[in-house]
């Protein structure tokens, strides 16, 4: 169902009814754009922290305008065995609905753009037809403004848009101005000697019309209503009434009543949000990290800038979430899945040995064919990631004894993957985890340079030419991340590199103490004031200050000494399999002591020993590369793998680190690489990285 700001209103009992009758609700987003500076592979990188990724995230994708938003209800039918869906595609566009409501500026990125027309995508039905919205802080605040007006205006305080007798005298009126006040006067003076009731003046400025409302007020202090409209094409005009005291009362009543149904309407769209996050029903995505940023930032509250604080407010707008990209990166689905993307994932789920979910259109819904591919229109992304969530849950279904064809979206099987996001290209923190505390893994075969804006890749590749293959992430302009394929060899570099001029290179966990005693300083210091009263400034300086970066590029290398390795093998001793957590417990428990899922949480329990949830070996996994290729990257793949969820005997899901994968030496063949990907069978099992 398209709802646009021409239909919205009358849809909303229906729209309420779908989301509190629904089993599962599916969403999807449209934006103008993705990033306002970086590259996405930038915006991206391999070695974020989580909170990195969310503060580039925020940084650099919140200015962009989410503007189609879509929505599917599911909803089971016991006695049909199939999903009755309620599809809803939204037109969203912030259009001020006052002079006094928040005039949104956004950005938009050509190649979103050039890419959306490309598939049809209606622009029109945006900035014509777009539903309104207004988050939380905004409605408030209009709401406060609305209320002190009125007061305003019944204390005699405020412009009112009715003739009252306060005026003491004439208004002044330029001398430019004299013609068009008199033509006005005589209009108003013909409707008390004609049948006529109400007038019509030409559109004015704003000043013209507060010289009318002055010169109306003192020259006529009864029996007048005069008024601003506005019409279609934002004209703006007065019309002027004449009315006796019961007349002007209504008038007034009338006006009241319609201010506070514009204020209702401006709020539009953020009703829907507030509908679903009141449902508390299990709310699905695909790689669905943006679309709950965007979600909350539009139309509930402005990001906060902390992490923590960020999950706080998603647990309360979306307090169930599940990640479709997520599910299919990750075991049981991982070995039998070759692409996660939305539109491949959902035709690789109608092969064996998935099932293509029953569903059906409910009646008074338009009906998608997913052979003709409506890709990018979010209604239609919404629909298939429903149907990829069912596929991938009712799949699960097939471990339990016996097997079961239907698996609930309230099933403890798909427990596990509740509340994580899927974070693109992070492959030791494949989910950011809404309800807990984060995958810290050590890193200790990385190192961060800093270095001179000129240096290029090939620079990075020279310098560290005597250790073999090594991977480069870029952070900016004069930084990266350099992993190196063995941890020993980490100390050699730093070694060498000592008394190094024009390039700086320091161990992972260094950067990360140095990053964050920088912030540190800067909360502890951002209201300092000095003693004459003003506000001291400080400035924190670089980690790379104090480099003598030469002008000249000259050739450069760190080598390890001769003979204490080869560089055609390379012996992997460590990889990215070693986790720990911020907690003292080392692990993190879910409660699954619900009575209606005790059944499933025996099925969990009884695979525990040799089903999908068993953990196993990873040492094939060795020679996996940090990021994906180019084209994977055009469809945002990734690779996320981490921990492992079994049960124990006392009803509850607990995630247990995944092993350490075993030595194994690095490959250099694709091919060998994928089969080595291949081999893994557990769930959230974290490859090394050579």
């Amino acid at each position: 169902m398209e709802l646009t700001r021409r239909n919205y209103k009358g849809c909303l009992k229906t729209l309420y009814s779908a989301i509190e009758e629904a089993d599962f609700l599916a969403i999807d987003g449209e934006f103008s754009g993705i990033s306002d500076g970086p590259n996405v592979s930038a915006l991206t990188n391999g070695l974020d922290t989580p909170e990195e990724r969310y503060t580039k995230l925020k940084k650099h994708s919140m200015d962009f305008l989410l503007f189609q938003f879509g929505l599917c209800a599911f909803k089971y039918d016991q006695a049909k065995s199939k999903y009755i869906i309620k599809p809803f595609n939204f037109y969203v566009f912030p259009k001020p609905f006052n002079r006094t409501s928040p005039d949104i500026k956004f950005i938009c990125q050509s190649s979103s753009i050039d890419f959306l027309a490309s598939q049809g995508f209606d622009f029109n039905k945006v900035f014509c037809d777009g539903i309104p919205y207004l988050n939380q802080e905004e409605e408030a605040q209009l709401r406060e403004q609305t209320e002190e007006r009125r007061n305003q205006q019944a204390n005699g305080l405020g412009t009112p848009s009715f003739i009252s007798p306060s005026s003491k005298g004439p208004a002044h009126v330029p001398e430019e101005h004299k013609d068009f006040i008199n033509r006005v006067i005589e209009k108003v003076e013909a409707l008390f000697t004609n049948s006529e009731k109400t007038v019509n003046l030409e559109p004015c400025t704003g000043f013209q019309r507060k010289l009318i409302y002055q010169t109306l007020n003192w020259k006529f202090p009864k029996g007048l209503h005069v008024e601003t409209v506005e019409t279609e094409k934002k004209e703006r005009f007065m019309q002027i009434c004449r009315v006796d005291d019961e007349e002007r009362k209504r008038r007034e009543q009338q006006k009241l009543e319609r201010e506070q149904e514009e204020l209702n309407d401006a709020v539009g769209f953020s009703r829907v949000i507030h509908a679903i996050s009141k449902s508390g029903k299990l709310v699905v995505g695909h790689n669905m990290l943006l679309d709950v940023m965007h979600t909350i930032h539009q139309f509930y509250c402005p990001l906060p800038e902390d992490l923590q604080d960020f999950k706080e407010v998603t647990m309360c707008v979306f307090p169930r979430l599940m990640d479709t990209k997520l599910m299919a990166s990750t075991q049981p689905f991982k070995d039998l899945i070759t692409n996660t993307s939305l539109a491949e994932l959902e035709k690789q789920l109608k092969q064996t040995p998935f099932k293509s979910p029953q569903v059906e259109t409910a009646e008074g819904y338009p009906s998608y064919d997913t052979a003709q591919e409506q890709l990018h229109e979010a209604g239609y992304d919404a629909y298939i990631t429903g149907l990829c969530f069912v596929s991938m849950a009712n799949y699960l279904g097939s471990f339990l004894t016996p097997p079961k064809p239907f698996i609930s979206p309230r099933s403890k099987l798909i427990e596990p993957f509740h509340n994580k996001l899927f974070l693109m290209r992070i492959i030791d923190i494949p989910y950011l985890n809404i309800t807990g505390p984060d995958l810290q893994p050590k890193r200790d075969h990385v190192l961060h340079v800093a270095f001179p804006k000129e240096w290029k890749t090939s620079d990075l590749y020279q310098l560290f030419s005597a250790f073999g293959n090594i991977q480069v992430s870029w952070i900016n302009d004069t930084s990266a991340f350099v992993s190196l394929s063995q941890t020993d060899q980490v100390q050699i570099a730093m070694n060498t590199s000592r008394y190094a001029e024009s390039y700086r290179i320091q161990t992972y966990a260094e950067y990360i103490q140095g990053r964050d005693k920088d912030k540190e300083k800067v909360k502890q210091s951002s209201k300092s004031w000095g003693e004459d009263g003003w506000v001291k400034h400080h400035y924190t300086s670089s980690t790379t200050s104090g480099f003598g970066y030469s002008r000249g590029l000259r050739k450069r290398s760190i080598s390890p000494v001769h003979g204490e390795q080869g560089i055609g093998e390379l012996v992997i001793t460590d990889g990215w399999s070693q986790y720990s957590y911020p907690d003292s417990m080392g692990s993190k428990k879910m409660k699954t002591d619900d009575a209606s899922g005790q059944a499933n949480t025996d099925a969990v329990e009884s695979k525990t020993s040799e089903g999908w949830l068993k953990t196993t070996d990873t040492s094939d996994l060795a020679g996996l590369s940090l990021l994906p290729d180019e084209d994977e990257q055009q469809d945002e793949e990734g690779s996320p793998e981490g921990t492992d969820p079994v049960s124990d005997a006392e009803g509850t899901v607990t995630w247990q680190q995944a092993p350490a994968a075993n030595a194994r030496k690095g490959q250099k063949n694709k091919k060998q690489k994928a089969e080595a990907a291949e081999s893994s069978t557990s769930l959230f099992d974290v490859p090394d990285v050579w």
